[in-house]
């Protein structure tokens, strides 16, 4: 790797980057603003809503039943001090007839005749609407002759709704004068009696515990949009910018290797991701400090705040954890951005790509907002969530290493899965400078876009990450929640998201779906490679059970309290049926159709094999199930007929069900298969009868279609 060359090629990106002033307001300006004009805005609007609240007389018409007791305590309420929400508000009370006065006062075009053919409900409703009166009270005897105090009021006007909740203390102290006239008046001790013990209130929550639920709640959110913000736009001038200029050409002309134009735009894209952090970090501690400078003023005291005792060194070593955090997280959201915006030809088409992905970030970064949500093992692989998780917890002071550990190397993870993928896009001359046959057309006008056909290797990939990341938010959610009913939701993602993507884009149902009838030889086929990949993939399961016994015991376990279900049938319906349409229609249709015309055969079943192993997000599991998924892309290969595959994976994930439910029954029936402890003598004698069963497939297998149309064509240039 020629380093030089690589910090020519990072310097020719920055300099383009900085000349871009939209990426520099991005970059800089945000992350500088976005803290005090949130904190400072909330707090302000948040002093002023409750100052010019507390500073209001509030007008309330009462029509009572009950001896002026009511006008009495308002009367006592307003002299009283002690018992008010704030010094300053105070109830007036109006008569109807000088609410109805106001009210045509400030209606010129409307006169008291207008009011002569209106109820006397419709005309309370209409002071109401019009502000004319806050609060309308008036009183109901029910069969027991009890007394009812009813209010009226407008929720979506402040000022009634505020005006309720005092009127509804009033009436609480009513309530309690009341019953100290009768507890007093029959010689008893009304302190006592409604009040027979007091009440003491200790929060031990730390002034930093209290401060970090606030902040864990905000700023995870705040991190992730601006970090999205800072990443979105250098990524876009690196690639889809570079293509709009024309510039893209020439640098691919030149003696350097595309990997290294990959590093280049990438450390440019994560660097200023990582600038971008940086400023929101500094940012986000400027506001801490100004937080407790609060204390000082009336502010903070109104708030409900008090930061005396607040020591922001407590916050030290999350906050070193949470840049770490957001490194990692701008690695991931660079390589994915870039990634992205590459498919693009223009910064105009750039920028609708990447609506998506800003609308999936912005609303999984909401989770942080979500109560009783917490990071899981499970939710530390789900990207943008476990990184709006960890920072909430390490505010909170709740969060693990093994979790933190597990989030940090999973960013890093997809980071270099995303690169990965980038530099197979920059290898691919069809891709980078394609006239739409290989690449994404979503955003494609839908009068432009042809009938018929399959999809694109560029729709393929654009659905296998917006639908992986979909299924990851909201089916893990949904699965952890409602276990069986779960997993079937998730199976609907996985089916209709794929399915509405080929009928907007108009694809042709039956070619994509390579939905097409089997010949009794292909059945056999089939049974003897599943059968045959069934023994290997036993056996490397035996192999990593023994390698990570513990992390395959948590697996299976964990997979047994998700899946099993009170009914077996209903079980079978969910994981075996479900998965076997809606998971074949995906991979085997959507995907591996999408592959066909880009890829050569064993790349495109290797492609959807790794796919297929990884939206499974188990990497004990990994390698069994993307052996498992190359087995049915095989059959479909050679077979062309969608419903073979089903037929296995139905018969496949029964099995699995089966011995959930009868464990027992398989290993006396099937010692070999389910031992965990084979001898060399059986492993061998195993290894062999899954050969010969997969050598026998082959054979039994049809020529693939292209391998038939090369023959014919051989046999016409011979007779010519």
């Amino acid at each position: 790797m020629r380093t030089n060359i690589i910090k020519l090629l990072l310097k020719k990106e920055l300099m383009d980057v900085f000349r871009d002033r939209k990426a520099v307001i991005m970059l800089v300006l945000i992350p500088i603003l976005i803290y005090p004009i949130i904190f400072f805005g909330s707090f302000t609007v948040m002093t002023l809503i409750q100052s010019n609240m507390e500073k209001g007389e509030y007008k309330i018409l009462i029509e009572t039943e009950d001896d002026g007791d009511l006008i009495d305590q308002i009367n006592l309420y307003n002299k009283s001090k002690k018992n008010r929400k704030s010094e300053n508000d105070s109830l007036s009370v109006i008569r109807f007839e000088d609410a109805v006065d106001d009210y045509l006062e400030e209606n010129k075009n409307i006169s008291e005749e207008d009011f002569s053919e209106e109820s006397h409900q419709e005309v309370v409703d209409r002071l109401l609407q019009g502000e004319a009166v806050d609060v309308y009270v008036d009183t109901q005897v029910d069969e027991e002759g009890t007394l009812i105090y009813r209010t009226r009021f407008v929720s979506s006007i402040t000022d009634s709704d505020y005006a309720e909740t005092l009127v509804k203390d009033v009436l609480d102290e009513l309530a309690d004068a009341s019953t100290r006239k009768i507890l007093t008046d029959k010689g008893l001790d009304a302190d006592k009696i409604m009040r027979p013990f007091d009440i003491e209130r200790n929060n031990i929550a730390s002034q930093e515990q209290s401060i970090g639920s606030i902040l864990g709640m905000i700023l995870p959110f705040m991190l992730i949009i601006s970090l999205l913000m800072g990443t979105m736009y250098p990524a876009i001038d690196a690639t889809a910018g570079e293509k709009e200029r024309g510039t893209l050409e020439t640098l691919l002309t030149l003696p350097i290797k595309n990997h290294e134009i990959i590093i280049a735009k990438f450390f440019t894209v994560a660097l200023m991701g990582i600038i971008s952090a940086f400023l929101n970090m500094i940012s986000m501690a400027v506001m801490i400090l100004y937080m407790v400078k609060l204390v000082s003023s009336d502010v903070a005291g109104n708030l409900g705040l008090n930061l005396r005792n607040f020591r922001v060194g407590t916050f030290v070593p999350a906050m070193t954890v949470t840049i770490l955090a957001v490194l990692a997280f701008s690695l991931f959201i660079s390589a994915v951005t870039m990634c992205i915006t590459a498919f693009a030809k223009s910064y105009k088409e750039a920028n609708n790509y990447i609506t998506p992905l800003t609308l999936v970030v912005m609303l999984t970064g909401y989770i942080g907002f979500i109560p009783n949500i917490e990071l899981t093992k499970h939710m530390a692989l789900v990207p943008v969530a476990n990184i709006c998780l960890l920072i909430k917890e390490l505010l909170l002071f709740k969060a693990e290493m093994g979790t933190v550990v597990i989030v940090l190397l999973s960013n890093i993870f997809y980071a270099a899965f995303a690169i990965f993928m980038l530099s197979r896009i920059y290898d691919s001359e069809s891709i980078m400078f394609d006239e739409g046959k290989f690449g994404l057309q979503l955003f494609q006008r839908r009068i432009n876009m042809e009938k018929g056909g399959v999809p694109t290797p560029g729709d393929a990939w654009f659905i296998i990450f917006f639908v992986f990341i979909v299924y990851l938010l909201v089916g893990s959610i949904l699965q952890l929640e409602f276990g069986v009913v779960g997993v079937f939701a998730s199976q609907m993602i996985i089916l209709m998201l794929p399915l509405a993507f080929a009928i907007y884009t108009k694809k042709n149902l039956k070619k994509t779906y390579s939905i097409k009838g089997f010949r009794i030889t292909d059945i056999v086929a089939a049974i003897l490679l599943y059968s045959g990949v069934f023994i290997f993939e036993n056996i490397v399961s035996n192999l990593i059970s023994v390698l990570f016994p513990q992390q395959y015991e948590a697996t299976d376990i964990g997979l047994e309290q998700t899946l099993m279900g009170d009914n077996i049938w209903f079980t079978i319906l969910v994981v075996a049926l479900a998965p076997a349409i809606c998971e074949e229609l995906l991979f085997r249709g959507f995907i591996q159709s999408g592959f066909k015309n880009k890829y050569r055969p064993v790349t495109g079943i290797i492609l959807v094999s790794l796919v297929f192993g990884a939206y499974h997000t188990s990497f004990i599991r990994f390698i069994p199930t993307a052996m498992l998924g190359g087995c049915f892309a095989v059959i479909l290969y050679y077979t062309e007929s969608i419903f073979l595959t089903m037929i296995m994976h139905f018969i496949n994930n029964t099995l699995a069900v089966l011995f959930m439910y009868y464990p027992g029954f398989f290993e006396r029936t099937f010692p070999i298969l389910s031992s965990t402890e084979m001898s060399v003598f059986e492993s061998v004698i195993v290894t062999w009868i899954g050969v010969l069963m997969v050598t026998a497939a082959f054979l039994t297998f049809r020529t693939p279609p292209k391998v038939v149309k090369k023959r014919e064509r051989k046999g016409t240039d011979a007779e010519e």
